[in-house]
């Protein structure tokens, strides 16, 4: 009976867990990566919008046909943009259990960078073509996943869904 009136009480205490509903219109500060496409900041989980990264389990080929892990590879580069800055995110969405945001880092689209880098697409039906200049430079130029054969992101996952492989 002590225990749990000691657990109301800490419950009752502890500040109110944010509801995506009480999300504000601005996101802001350190975030920790969980994809390419995907960050959080003060445990709210933002998509960012517009852009399609390879899932983190994902591979893809290199010019010389080997095979690397380019989901990891492209959390790793948006790790290295944002390096521990103040990411500013303005929510406009929700999908699935997380906030789709537009966000800066520095002055710089997240978003547009993670694209022209090469290791994220432009998400044409969201983005109503934004990144597609980015993503035609970053293909020009061999850049992230277009220096080999890939699986666009969004295939990859349907694919992984209707369970026939992986590349």
């Amino acid at each position: 009976m002590r225990l749990a009136a000691i657990a109301l009480l800490a419950a009752c205490a502890a500040p109110p867990a944010l509801a995506y509903d009480d999300v504000p219109g601005e996101i802001a500060g350190r975030a920790s990566v969980v994809d390419g496409d995907t960050i959080e900041i003060r445990g709210i989980r933002i998509r960012i919008g517009g852009i399609d990264a390879p899932e983190s389990d994902q591979t893809c080929g290199r010019g010389d046909r080997s095979v690397y892990l380019c989901g990891n590879a492209s959390a790793a580069y948006l790790d290295r943009l944002l390096a521990g800055r103040t990411v500013v995110c303005r929510g406009h969405d929700r999908s699935y259990d997380r906030v789709v945001a537009a966000c800066s880092v520095g002055g710089t689209d997240v978003g547009a960078a993670q694209v022209a880098a090469g290791w994220a697409l432009d998400y044409a039906r969201y983005s109503r073509g934004r990144y597609a200049p980015a993503e035609a430079d970053a293909q020009a130029a061999r850049a992230g996943i277009w220096q080999g054969d890939f699986v666009p992101p969004e295939e990859w996952r349907r694919t992984r869904r209707s369970g026939r492989g992986s590349r």
